[in-house]
């Protein structure tokens, strides 16, 4: 039974993308919007001034036209929800600003969302097609900011298995994208010059590959990559071996990531799905080798389109119906996150399934 008595407007702002959405009080999407911001691929990467400082601009007239897609009005809407951590701190600071302030004038509730768990909820969105996993289900989050394997056990309650020591995924394919000459962001472009290649010309490290646990390693492998292109000096590669590097360094990924998850599942054996979540979610290779993983074990495999593996807002929103339904089903009246503070860290292990009302 729907807990709030019309739509959620949510907003995601926690890196370089400005994004907004409006659910159904029962999760359906009705309209959303993703503005991604150009001007920081002549930088290299997201410079956070000019990131939070673009959020701030886009953020008014993004929501209007959302709110024009769901034919809709801020009279309309229900409940507000935003991503408060972890992230750009001056990102999240405008976005959920935004959001609180439209809550508070119009005397609305608002959800603080951590950004994770959304990504982590995602599988359970009624608009994907199948039945909704059920608890426990694993999780392989991996992204340019993120890489972290983890066990979905309810509303609020994670158990991580596993994290980067080092690079995240997306950070690795960046950065090497960057060491062969390819633009900003740079997975994308590596994989399509990876299709030229031959995955088994270069020789190349799979740092904790065998070892116990789900812990990652990227750094030597992006050093690797790095003393394989160094004899050619400034000179441009040759595409052959560009490719032929590109091609070997995605297969190591890949590689990497499928033993990791094998090891998850010996971890949580009772799992009922694997999910795969973030930009690099996008990789065909990776979601095949994953996808084969829980073919193995008799897992549902799940990973959600491209556009809702990619920060967006209708997870923002998704996650907040979701935290809003297991507070009602633990007994709690309405609840409001409005002084929540918006954090650059936060972890799910903090996080704190929602308890009974205290007498």
């Amino acid at each position: 039974m729907p807990v709030i008595n019309g739509p959620l407007l949510a907003i995601e702002s926690s890196c370089d993308d400005t994004a907004c959405a409006i659910l159904s009080p029962e999760g359906d999407i009705l309209a959303e919007r993703v503005l991604s911001q150009t001007g920081h691929a002549a930088l290299g990467g997201v410079v956070p001034e000019i990131a939070a400082r673009a959020h701030l601009a886009a953020l008014p007239s993004l929501m209007d036209d959302t709110l024009t897609d769901a034919g809709l009005t801020l009279d309309d809407i229900a409940a507000y929800a935003a991503s408060t951590g972890p992230g750009l701190i001056g990102g999240l600071i405008v976005g959920s600003t935004f959001a609180k302030g439209i809550a508070i004038a119009r005397d609305k509730p608002f959800i603080a969302v951590n950004h994770i768990e959304a990504h982590a909820l995602t599988a359970r969105l009624p608009a994907l097609s199948g039945e909704t996993p059920a608890f426990p289900y694993l999780l392989l989050l991996v992204s340019g900011g993120h890489c972290q394997c983890v066990a979905v056990r309810g509303i609020g309650h994670y158990e991580k298995l596993g994290g980067t020591i080092d690079d995240a995924a997306g950070e690795a394919f960046d950065k090497v994208a960057k060491l062969l000459g390819l633009g900003w962001p740079g997975g994308p472009a590596l994989e399509k010059l990876a299709r030229k290649g031959n995955p088994s010309a270069v020789t190349l490290p799979r740092p904790l590959l065998g070892r116990p646990g789900c812990d990652f390693s990227f750094s030597g492998l992006k050093t690797a990559v790095a003393r394989h292109i160094a004899p050619y000096g400034q000179a441009a590669l040759p595409l052959q071996v560009a490719a032929d590097i590109a091609a070997s360094f995605q297969r190591c990924v890949a590689d990497i990531m499928a033993d990791r998850a094998e090891n998850a599942y010996t971890a949580i054996p009772d799992a009922t799905a694997l999910v795969v979540a973030g930009g690099v979610a996008a990789n065909t290779e990776l979601r095949t080798r994953l996808e084969a993983v829980a073919e193995r074990h008799a897992l549902r495999f799940i990973a959600p389109p491209l556009r809702l593996c990619t920060d967006n807002a209708v997870m923002v929103g998704w996650a907040a119906l979701e935290t809003l339904s297991a507070r009602h089903d633990a007994g709690y009246g309405p609840s409001d996150d409005v002084p929540v503070a918006p954090r650059p860290r936060w972890p799910l292990t903090e996080m704190q399934p929602p308890g009974p009302v205290q007498p």
